[in-house]
């Protein structure tokens, strides 16, 4: 990065680290941090989103959606994350570029499923073996999103269809002998309400979605585990700065760096806490109630 740094062999000491630390592979995983903090802003919306379409079909009157509700919520929880991102992932790959396949090969007469090996014409690929490596992870990161979304989205419809189920049913009738059309107490009344009991398990649900993220490197996404794992192996005289293994001093860096997110996470998931609980009919309101007393 500095000219200095251009014959590591002749320099040593503190130059010899800034150079080391300044490296092309140390800023790709300094850049690293920010794809772990970008998959987390992205995937935790996703995923309530997709937790609250699952636990509004759970609670629907209509039986069919109201199968795929729970279905969605019972089999995904039910399967080990390791394995539904390895399977879920190939299957998503493999049907998107089935899919294109379809339309951009249509003359294409070879089989594509040969045994047990899939083959697509090379202009089917997703991405294009043309693609630079920054649209293959690009790629990876998408595929990430999506399979972390899908995964924690059926565990947020659990929560949030048990915190829809733990509003008082009195408040509810109290609204509807108001007057209020069951769309105005969904909106008004429960949804508000459910807030309360459903944000000690959706912060559950933060904290392991954040311990999560080293599952990235099984969708080819370069992360802070393998940066951690690669550069602080052993380098022999082969490499531009040769070292013992270092790898100790790597993973305490990312210990550091994901206890710090769970305390930043503790201290704004219990202001929140806090703030929704205010007046509530819950443990944790009639806490604040007293304290203020």
């Amino acid at each position: 990065m500095f000219s200095v740094c251009a014959d590591p062999k002749s320099i040593e000491g503190l130059t010899w680290l800034s150079c080391y630390l300044t490296s092309g592979k140390h800023l790709d995983f300094y850049m690293s941090f920010v794809t772990v903090l970008a998959l987390l802003v992205v995937t935790a919306p996703a995923a309530m989103l997709l937790g609250f379409g699952g636990a509004m079909a759970a609670r629907s009157q209509f039986a069919p959606l109201r199968w795929i509700g729970k279905l969605y919520s019972a089999m995904v929880r039910g399967v080990p994350d390791i394995v539904y991102f390895m399977f879920f992932v190939i299957a998503l790959d493999q049907g998107l570029e089935l899919i294109k396949h379809k339309i951009v090969c249509r003359d294409w007469a070879e089989p594509i499923f040969r045994g047990l090996e899939f083959h697509v014409c090379p202009a089917a690929k997703i991405p294009l073996a043309t693609a630079s490596p920054f649209t293959f992870q690009l790629y990876g990161f998408g595929l990430a999103v999506v399979t972390f979304a899908i995964v924690f989205g059926a565990f947020v419809a659990n929560v949030l269809y048990g915190a829809m189920q733990a509003v008082p049913r009195a408040q509810l009738e109290t609204a509807e002998a108001y007057g209020m059309s069951h769309r105005q107490v969904f909106r008004r009344i429960l949804v508000p309400q459910m807030w309360t009991y459903a944000l000690p398990g959706l912060a559950n649900l933060w904290m392991i979605l954040i311990k999560a993220t080293p599952l990235l490197f099984l969708l080819s996404v370069k992360d802070i585990v393998y940066y951690a794992r690669e550069l602080g192996g052993t380098k022999t005289q082969a490499y531009e700065y040769p070292h013992p293994d270092w790898r100790i001093f790597y993973f305490l860096g990312l210990l550091v760096f994901y206890l710090v997110m769970t305390k930043l996470s503790e201290i704004v998931l219990g202001k929140i806490t806090a703030k929704l609980s205010k007046g509530q009919a819950t443990a944790a309101g009639e806490a604040l109630r007293r304290a203020a007393v």
